[in-house]
């Protein structure tokens, strides 16, 4: 019989609005999956009012960490359930999250540049299609540099916002460079499956940007970016198989902002299908 010995490391709950399914219905899905335990990265608040229609607010971090708290005492012993969060970048923000990161221990902390957010755009959004993903990519390196982070969520999602404009071969050399400053920052970036639902339906980041990843040694973390119960766990054992084909061996997961390596092959080995 298999050991469970991986985390979902990234999924969400009711409070960022866009999510469906109590966090016990998540930490019941990780289970039927074969998973050791998972980890919520709810959307988190931000300052004056930004992107407020897709996440919790402010007054709502400490029942958003009181909320999993209890699901994890409900799952003792069956499922470790953990708290962890997904926290936007954009520059100016870095003070703010500093602050919010320190107000509740914190296992998972996931960075991501959400260029479709309304308010982003208006703060950001200066040129065409390829100025745009040039600009994403710069965040995304500036992110992995501010230290606040453990993984970059979904590093190509840019590629989902003009799909006929996307040219990776074109805008290679600004993803070599943005990478070669996360390298120099040790942070690990996710290799997400939600990318299979998407306007380009491929997994961020994609193969090509894996390779270059690989190349730079950067390590890897997988989630499903789950915003409903059914989806916890979703094609990771697609994704395993993707990183070992791209040379990968390893595949981690973060407890209390530490790294944990699992080779790919006994994760591999661990899952277990979800009856339908």
């Amino acid at each position: 019989m298999s050991v469970p010995l991986l985390y979902e490391s990234h999924c969400h709950t009711p409070l960022c609005k866009h999510a469906v399914g109590t966090p016990d219905e998540y930490a019941t899905m990780a289970g039927l999956r074969g998973f050791k335990g998972i980890i919520f990265t709810c959307h988190c608040p931000l300052p004056g009012g930004f992107a407020a229609d897709v996440r919790m607010a402010p007054e709502e971090f400490d029942a958003y960490a009181e909320m999993i708290a209890a699901t994890r005492a409900r799952f003792a012993g069956r499922v470790d359930v953990r708290l962890g969060l997904e926290s936007d970048f954009y520059p100016g923000v870095e003070s703010w999250l500093e602050e919010l990161h320190a107000r509740h221990p914190l296992n998972h902390v996931l960075g991501s540049v959400h260029y479709q957010m309304q308010d982003y755009r208006l703060r950001f959004q200066r040129g065409d299609a390829f100025d745009y993903q040039q600009l994403y990519f710069e965040h995304l390196a500036l992110s992995a540099e501010s230290g606040l982070y453990d993984t970059l969520a979904h590093p190509d999602l840019i590629k989902n916002d003009s799909p006929r404009e996307w040219d990776f071969e074109r805008i290679r050399p600004h993803i070599e460079r943005a990478l070669d400053r996360i390298a120099a920052t040790g942070v690990s970036m996710e290799l997400n499956t939600s990318g299979l639902l998407k306007a380009l339906p491929e997994m961020n980041p994609s193969r090509d940007m894996l390779a270059l990843m690989k190349a730079r040694d950067i390590p890897v973390v997988i989630g499903a970016d789950a915003h409903r119960p059914e989806r916890v766990g979703d094609r990771y054992g697609e994704a395993l198989e993707t990183l070992a084909d791209i040379g990968y061996t390893e595949v981690g997961y973060f407890l209390e902002r530490k790294r944990h390596n699992v080779a790919i092959a006994d994760a591999l080995a661990s899952l277990k299908r979800a009856p339908l």
